[in-house]
């Protein structure tokens, strides 16, 4: 048997409940340790060597999850509020207990893309200024888009607070009362999005996140519902978080 994390820590961190519901778990015999049945949380285990079942279920050992939300308007991007429902509310409960935390933020009323995880290293990685992990955004703008509005927002823009936005990619889908445009950015200042319409005289009626680095929002998905990446998408998310020299 390794040594190393202790049992019911270890059951605790994979869902099984609190600490004080795990020890219930084993009370009840319900716990089989490399083949024995145990009742002592204290027993330590290395989890990736040691086989734990519950109820007769494997119990596999995983350190980080990731998990893809459609986020719909109504909603913080948080882990806890007072006031309000947070993406948290909207994820199965066994996941809850994971320490998932939003990468980033959307406004309330933003939907779309939202990636949640426990790897804080990498959500830092795909945060920090250097990586520049481009954000691509569908929006909806009150009034006409100009070509010279296009190229102003494309070049970068002077923002309320004096900040000069990076270059950004800017594409007008449709361009009348309502207009359609897709925009990707490399930074994530504050109501970014919003602010950087604003700057040239418009405003934004609709937002929605559609992809973060090479992390595409998985049509399939419904507004509020979510998924784990598959291995192909967390391998290149990761590939966005080498710093740019």
């Amino acid at each position: 048997m390794g040594k190393g994390q202790r049992l019911d820590k270890f059951l605790a961190h994979m869902g099984f409940g609190t600490r004080r519901e795990v020890k219930t778990l084993l009370r009840q015999r319900r716990v089989v340790l490399n083949g024995q049945r145990v009742t002592a949380g204290e027993l330590k285990i290395d989890p990736e060597r040691d086989q734990v079942k519950v109820d007769d279920r494997n119990v596999k050992y995983q350190e980080f999850y990731y998990l893809m939300l459609n986020k719909p308007a109504g909603y913080l991007s948080a882990t806890k509020d007072r006031f309000a429902p947070t993406v948290l509310d909207l994820i199965p409960a066994d996941l809850r207990v994971r320490d998932l935390s939003p990468v980033g933020r959307l406004d309330k009323d933003t939907e779309g893309l939202l990636l949640l995880t426990n790897d804080g290293p990498l959500a830092h990685r795909l945060l920090a200024p250097n990586s520049r992990v481009p954000k691509t955004y569908f929006l909806r703008v009150d009034g006409k888009v100009t070509p010279a509005e296009q190229a102003v927002l494309a070049a970068g823009v002077l923002l309320d607070d004096g900040y000069r936005t990076l270059p950004a990619e800017v594409h007008i889908l449709t361009s009348g009362e309502v207009s359609e445009l897709l925009l990707t950015i490399y930074e994530g200042k504050f109501h970014q999005v919003k602010r950087m319409l604003h700057a040239v005289g418009k405003e934004v009626i609709y937002l929605q996140r559609r992809s973060m680095g090479n992390l595409t929002l998985d049509p399939g998905l419904a507004s509020g519902e979510c998924r784990p990446l598959t291995e192909e998408e967390i391998k290149c998310l990761k590939a966005w978080t080498r710093p740019v020299r």
